[in-house]
């Protein structure tokens, strides 16, 4: 009996196998089908994808290595260009114009100023714009009457064209405009550093603080109301709900929010174009690429490239060390 049980035991396991190995072999042979297929559905996709993307940038950093035609200052000859190594970055990193600094007023020695002027209006804009859309999000979360309606008329901001918007806040701001005459007082907001820079900041937030609004919204919607109802059963007050589990569980989306909008920000360039022509210390890094092309394509697209980079940069940060990866939150939370 003792070894007539593991006999039967191994028979009967060798023909289970038997019969099994055909079913997976058919399951094999459907999931490499269906590899292939999804190979060839999305090949077009991709392809399109590197035409769109991939060819500009790749074909942006060969130009940046290129000098632009123009005239030799040595000969003074017209040249079509050539070769230029890092010459289109230095001239924008180092502010060097010809092997010397650039002289004050072109473009060269506004490199740093812009980047500066970028970063300045990128914090200073998502930060009020975090504060004012969260606040905005939390009481949109709230169960009120006309809560449609509140949600659709704050998106009438964000759906406003930024030319319009621009145009709009030019007018405000003006001499003569509705700001000055509201608090009765003379202020160039257009024709000033600060002044003007401040115009720039409350036109971008009062158009942009929706769009934070509703991303904030979207998380605070995921948080379950039985999480509130069982702290407000363990004594819990409403500056600790709200620092213990809004902020905790929106966290994500609220990073994914601040990320958007800080790669959105740091791209500006509509509204100080239109309000201020970049005058007043309100140059972006994207109006001055805009001016330099119309003085050479190369060198405008070595500062694309660096701006690109910087951009690029900052997301790595937010993704990597901040925590703004809407990805692996919804992978984490899906494996809860």
């Amino acid at each position: 009996m003792s070894t007539e049980v593991p006999a039967r035991t191994q028979a009967k396991a060798a023909s289970t196998s038997r019969h099994q190995m055909p079913g997976r072999e058919s399951a094999d042979r459907k999931q490499v089908t269906q590899g292939r297929w999804a190979s060839v559905l999305l090949a077009p996709t991709l392809i399109l994808l590197a035409v769109v993307i991939i060819y500009p940038v790749v074909n942006a950093i060969i130009m940046s290595f290129q000098k632009d035609a123009g005239l030799d200052t040595a000969t003074g000859f017209f040249v079509q260009g050539g070769a230029a190594g890092f010459d289109n970055y230095t001239h924008w990193l180092a502010q060097q114009c010809n092997g010397v600094s650039c002289p004050p007023g072109t473009l060269g020695s506004q490199f740093w100023g812009a980047m500066s002027t970028t970063f300045f209006f990128a914090i200073v804009t998502v930060a009020l714009e975090t504060v004012l859309g969260f606040w905005m999000a939390i009481i949109m979360a709230r169960s009120f009457r006309g809560r449609s309606v509140v949600r659709a008329a704050v998106l009438v901001p964000w759906a406003i064209p930024t030319a319009v918007t621009a145009k709009l806040w030019f007018f405000i701001f003006a001499f003569e405009g509705i700001a000055n005459k509201l608090f009765g007082q003379q202020i160039l907001w257009t024709g000033s550093e600060w002044p003007a820079r401040w115009a720039i900041i409350i036109s971008d937030v009062w158009k942009t603080t929706p769009f934070m609004a509703l991303l904030i919204l979207a998380g605070l919607q995921l948080i379950p109301d039985e999480v509130y109802e069982a702290a407000k059963v363990d004594g819990a007050s409403a500056w600790q709900r709200f620092t213990q589990i809004t902020l905790p569980l929106v966290r994500p989306a609220l990073m994914v929010a601040i990320l958007f909008r800080m790669l959105d920000a740091l791209r500006m360039f509509d509204l100080p174009y239109i309000m201020t022509q970049g005058g007043n210390n309100t140059t972006t890094l994207s109006i001055l690429v805009v001016d330099q092309i119309r003085q050479g394509f190369n060198s405008a697209a070595a500062l694309s490239t660096i701006t690109f980079l910087v951009i690029f940069i900052v997301a790595f940060i937010f993704v990597r060390f901040l925590g703004a990866n809407a990805v692996g939150a919804a992978t984490s939370s899906g494996k809860k």
